[in-house]
């Protein structure tokens, strides 16, 4: 088996997602007793969301190349970064390190195409939805054209995600909110919508829609299931 390495802490509140999707998984596949190899480093987030919203995403960059290097020193064969946002760095990573990233986008570009899903909508933080990081890969490498909700419903989705699902705080109204702005991307032609942010899937489950939700926590850690066990029997 091999080790997954886990970039986390950002927030720790889906961090812990990950460790239970992958270690679960493991469980699942290989027997009752059996859990995933992993490494986390798991990041003070304050410093991070500081950079983040005053754009200074090169410090931040700093940060993530200091944390896959510190997992690769630490055996890891793969670094997972445990953030939709932070993906927008991505190149930090892959320039510091020679175990391969698994890139959040891609889980869900291969669950669209075995859905024949070809128009999706985005949602996650403001930096997500308005910046190309995930939607130019989602569109180049998968041929899907990604739908993001107007500016107001944006600020909606990104205030509920730092002032609430990050500190863990799950609100019926909030929901309410996401699913008010997943109903209008619908509307627009989504035919799936992906759950661009880690926590995301704290406030939003597949029994609160009738839509198709690409969860990228859940696909994302499944991914690194698959990299872990290949090869194993």
């Amino acid at each position: 088996m091999r080790t997954i390495g886990l970039i986390g802490g950002m927030s720790w509140q889906s961090s812990v997602e990950y460790y239970r999707i992958v270690n679960e998984a493991v469980q699942a596949k290989l027997g009752p007793l059996r859990s995933a190899q992993t490494l986390m480093f798991s990041v003070d987030f304050g410093p991070i969301e500081r950079a983040q919203h005053e754009g200074r995403w090169d410090d931040a960059g700093v940060m993530l190349r200091e944390a896959a290097k510190r997992l690769e020193a630490g055996g890891a064969d793969c670094v997972v970064l445990c953030t939709n946002t932070m993906h927008k760095l991505a190149n930090y990573i892959e320039d510091a390190v020679s175990i391969p990233l698994i890139h959040v986008a891609d889980p869900v570009g291969h669950a669209a195409k075995a859905r024949e899903i070809t128009c999706v909508g985005l949602l996650g933080t403001a930096f997500t939805m308005e910046q190309d990081f995930i939607k130019s890969r989602l569109h180049q490498k998968f041929g899907l054209d990604v739908l993001v909700p107007d500016s107001d419903d944006r600020a909606a989705v990104h205030r509920v995600i730092y002032d609430e699902l990050c500190v863990g705080v799950v609100s019926d109204a909030s929901r309410a909110v996401y699913l008010d702005v997943m109903q209008r991307l619908a509307a627009r032609g989504a035919q799936a919508i992906v759950l661009g942010c880690t926590e995301i899937s704290l406030l939003v489950k597949p029994e609160h829609t009738d839509l198709l939700l690409f969860d990228t926590t859940e696909l994302h850690a499944m991914a690194a299931v698959d990299f872990a066990l290949d090869g194993v029997v």
